[in-house]
């Protein structure tokens, strides 16, 4: 293999690199009774997707843990695929119908459909292209599309066993309603957001035939209206009161209770409105007093039920006035509602306007204002389905990490509704519901009337089911009517929610409903990894599917990742303007550096804030690895340094690697080894990433790169075999623990490093864990074996003892920066410790200290002796003192350090009345506020270390 370029330039490596993975089969996996399999599904992004921050997040996490797995011998699986996403899709080829100068209703729904597939095909995969620049090892086989053939055909499926069991029904209630796209949506797809809105007090005139109220019998006066004669309501939408059947009140609040039973005046309809009673009423809201709109509210529809009101729908699909007087007829809902507070205010039955803020439901699509409206849809009854699902939350099968949001799934579970699952657009799977257009007409199955206080029986009839509306639900097309014999049938227009697909995503995928080898061999799935917003949407159906469908809960551990945020601390959004292109990333600073940058900042259960310099720490690891590699390389290369295989082998297994002769920084460096791969595997294993990632960071950068391997460089070390060997082993180890973090550059770097460690590893016949099947000279990184930490190597002593050599080298090179001492010169240095060890230890090792340290002399004692104008510092009980007599200008120093005193004391200053400010602590993000604290910490103790170098130099 060629050397390795001076510099790392990952556009060089990656898309080579991955081509490589793709032609080897490397992401592949198959049913294998022999090894245990882990798999995962990737939460199936839409096809009019491109790669986010949070996608990016997402993936990487994934493609951690499946490359952790395979390299610790699981049969891993990762399936990919995308989701058709009904709503997004058709709105983007409505779109651009509409530069055309044209609707969907031009092309007719199978023309439509059919451009919706073409432009599938031509776009529908650019997020998977996007995912492989990524570096995810999806095994790309298995591509799956939510309207693929097979997946299709477990929708069907799913909807008749529903129905058969009867927990699929078609009802007429109250739904959210989405003007824009006309379309239901279910509750979780219309969020809440809190809106500045109006409550307006209308004055709903008292019918003649009721007695007055008790307050007054005094007549009004012309052109106005006393309160004796009318009932006063609030409202947030006037333009709904064109369909009120009645007023209501509370059935204990006094002020009402003689108008019980009585009637007003429904002003500009004049439709008489019957006063009823209900506890539904609350009794604080306004004045206590409601309006009741059975076909456009919630709790209007409850009480429109329970007292036999009359429901009227007053709005078309895209929401503008019907069936309304001529001055409203066809106005927009909003226009409507002007106009009818300007004629209100005319009549005298405007009362006060107040300025309210109130929960209004959006379309999670497009964000307009949904309408509660009464329509006719298709339900699931959630109740039966969830019981399962909370029990295995419950009891533990299913673990959510972090564990609060066990609670927030539970919350949600224990209160479930029913599920409206059908949707008026043309875009996605076809309800399997065909009608009888003989038995619907003698049954006037869409009388709204009939269909919101009356229920059905279903008949199973096998492979359909039918009730005697002539409803029938079958997989595929009858042929006629199994109640009439009629073949005059109709597929019902609608199509289901795209979630119904989604919550078969592990079950479809992997063939269901046929029993597969890959059913068999991968499910239930493993490990579910997603962003807490799809909680409810997804990871909660999946659940109820699981259970439903197989008996068994489709995964066993749900990792919930956070937000990724700007520095202010704003969810990333093109409408914000405060987005960072992953893709641009990439370019710019490589995968590798996105991918590290994005696990380091995702401290498990907290959101990410991330800013675009960030990711040239991820550029300058991967540069360092390249550059220590490089340098290994280069030392193998050399003649002084090679040695035969056979010494090789027999100085890298790991019962040689040390004896009792090594030396303490070989022993360190094997030590601190053997802590990194317990630290990283256990991380990795309690999803604690960014742990991982700052694990091998300080390990190999700090211990490695800035230690072991500056070390071998010192000239007084004896260059030797063994340590050459440790030096590639660590360097090799370490690379595997990298890899499912930083795959692009350990590949690379691992491929020159090959030839030099494929001696290293045990024969499989010695190997007892999962790693069996890896070949000691297998193919690629990723599936080499996981490194497994030896105790013969931990080495407490040794790391107590370096670690303390290492705190005094630090303490001179700050000491020598910090009080401007000349690069050139090299001060005598003394030690003192009472710990005979520690003395040894630093008499042993004194060339290496005067080295690392850039010293002179070194005097190591028991105790400390007086010396005049030292530097002095206490490290870990070994007093350092270095003399500055004529090493420095005292009076050119003693100006230099008291401004810099000056400046970290105004820096405090600023840093505490920060910390101080309760809006920062408060509002700002954890992430930010942390920032701020250690910032503190660090400038304080500057602080104190210049104050002490000032004292010194004031008496020199």
């Amino acid at each position: 293999m060629p050397e390795l370029p001076p510099h790392y330039t990952p556009k060089d490596v990656e898309e080579a690199r991955y081509q490589w993975w793709e032609s080897q089969g490397l992401f592949h996996a198959d049913p294998d009774p022999s090894r245990p399999s882990y798999t995962i599904v990737i939460p199936p992004p839409n096809v009019t997707g491109i790669l986010h921050m949070g996608h990016a997040l997402n993936s990487t996490i994934q493609d951690i843990i499946i490359r952790a797995k395979r390299m610790q011998g699981y049969n891993a699986l990762w399936v990919p695929g995308t989701d058709h996403a009904g709503i997004a899709t058709q709105n983007v080829v409505e779109k651009a119908l509409a530069k055309e100068g044209k609707r969907r209703q031009d092309l007719g729904r199978e023309a439509f459909v059919q451009r919706v597939w073409t432009w599938k095909e031509k776009y529908g995969d650019t997020i998977l292209y996007q995912l492989k620049r990524l570096g995810a090892s999806c095994d790309w086989r298995r591509t799956r599309f939510t309207m693929d053939q097979g997946l299709s055909d477990a929708v069907a499926e799913v909807f008749l066993r529903l129905h058969k069991k009867g927990l699929i029904y078609r009802g007429q209630y109250i739904i959210n309603w989405c003007p824009r796209c006309q379309t239901a949506l279910a509750n979780e797809e219309a969020p809440r957001q809190e809106t500045k809105g109006k409550l307006y007090h209308i004055r709903y005139p008292l019918a003649s035939s009721s007695k007055p109220h008790a307050s007054s019998s005094k007549k009004p006066a012309a052109g106005s209206l006393q309160p004796a004669t009318w009932i006063e309501v609030a409202t947030t939408r006037p333009e709904t009161m064109l369909g009120d059947t009645a007023i209501a009140v509370h059935p204990k609040d006094t002020r009402y209770k003689a108008l019980v039973g009585r009637h007003a005046i429904l002003p500009i309809v004049n439709r008489r409105l019957p006063i009823i009673a209900d506890e539904l009423v609350d009794r604080k809201f306004g004045t206590g007093a409601v309006k009741v709109t059975p076909a456009h509210d919630p709790a209007d529809f409850a009480m429109g039920k329970k007292h036999k009101l009359e429901f009227l729908n007053v709005m078309t699909d895209d929401a503008h006035m019907t069936g309304v007087p001529a001055p409203y007829d066809g106005l927009d809902r909003f226009d409507a509602r002007s106009k009818l507070i300007i004629d209100l205010e005319k009549l005298g039955l405007l009362g006060r306007i107040d300025e309210y803020v109130h929960n209004v439901g959006h379309c999670y699509r497009c964000h307009t204002a949904v309408e509660p409206r009464l329509s006719p849809q298709w339900f699931v009854k959630m109740k039966p389905l969830a019981a399962p699902a909370i029990t295995a939350v419950k009891n533990g099968t299913i673990t959510f990490s972090p564990p609060r949001w066990k609670k927030v799934y539970l919350n949600w579970m224990e209160n479930i509704e029913d599920w409206c699952i059908s949707r008026q657009i043309w875009w996605g799977h076809r309800l399997p519901v065909y009608y009888c257009q003989n038995c619907t007409r003698r049954a006037a199955v869409d009388s709204p009337q009939s269909t919101v206080h009356s229920k059905t029986k279903t008949v199973d009839r096998g492979p359909w089911t039918v009730d005697p509306r002539g409803v029938i639900v079958s997989q595929t097309r009858p042929s006629k009517c199994p109640t009439c014999g009629s073949a005059d049938l109709r597929q019902a227009e609608d199509v289901l929610d795209t979630w119904f697909s989604s919550w078969l995503w592990p079950l479809s995928t992997l063939g269901w409903p046929k029993r597969t080898k890959d059913l068999t061999a991968f499910y239930p799935t493993n490990t579910l990894v997603t962003a807490p917003e799809i909680i409810f949407f997804w990871v909660a159906r999946m659940i109820m599917a699981g259970y439903f469908c197989m008996g068994k809960p489709p995964f066993t551990k749900v990792y919930i990742h956070g937000t990724v945020r700007d520095l202010t601390g704003k969810k990333m959004s093109k409408s914000l303007g405060n987005i960072i292109d992953p893709l641009g990333i990439i370019d710019r600073y490589g995968t590798d550096a996105l991918r590290y940058t994005l696990i380091t900042a995702t401290a498990i259960g907290q959101d990410i804030v991330l800013s675009e310099e960030r990711f040239a720490a991820g550029r300058n690891f991967a540069n360092k690895l390249w550059n220590a590699t490089r340098y290994v390389l280069a030392r193998e290369s050399s003649g002084e340094w090679r040695v035969t295989s056979d010494e090789k082998r027999k100085s890298t297994h790991h019962s040689s690697l040390v004896t009792r002769h090594s030396s303490v920084p070989d022993r360190w460096i094997l030590s601190r080894l053997q802590r990194t791969i317990m630290r990283v595997t256990k991380s990795m294993d309690d999803f604690l990433f960014n742990d991982a990632a700052n694990a091998l960071y300080e390990f190999l950068w700090r211990d490695l790169c800035d230690w072991y391997v500056e070390i071998s460089k010192v000239k007084c070390q004896k260059p030797n075999v063994k340590s050459q060997a440790i030096l590639v082993h660590v360097l090799e180890t370490s690379l595997r623990l990298l890899h499912p973090i930083m795959p692009f550059v350990t590949e690379e770097l691992w491929q020159h490093l090959k030839p030099v460690t494929s001696d290293q590893w045990p024969v499989a016949s010695q190997r007892k864990t999962l790693t069996t099947r890896h070949s000691p000279r297998t193919t690629s990184i990723m599936t080499a074996p996981w490194p497994k930490p030896s105790k013969a190597l931990l080495d407490p002593e040794a790391e107590r003892l370096f670690d303390r050599f290492k705190a005094v080298v630090v303490a001179i090179r700050n000491t020598r920066a910090e009080l401007n001492v000349p690069a050139e010169s090299r001060p005598h240095v003394r030690l003192a410790s009472t710990q005979g060890a520690v003395r040894e230890f630093f008499k042993t090792h004194r060339a290496l200290l005067q080295a690392l340290a850039s010293i002179g002399t070194v005097d190591v004692e028991t105790h400390r002796q007086r010396v005049k104008h030292a530097a002095a510092t206490v490290v870990d009980g070994i007093e350092v003192l270095i003399p500055l007599e004529g090493l420095i200008d005292p009076n050119k120093e003693r100006q230099r350090v008291h401004q810099r005193v000056q400046e970290l004391t105004k820096h405090l200053a600023q840093l505490d009345g920060r910390l101080k400010n309760q809006q920062f602590t408060r509002k700002a993000p954890k992430g930010i506020v942390d920032q701020a604290r250690t910032k503190r910490r660090q400038v304080h103790d500057t602080l104190k270390k210049f104050a002490d170098h000032l004292d010194l130099l004031q008496s020199m």
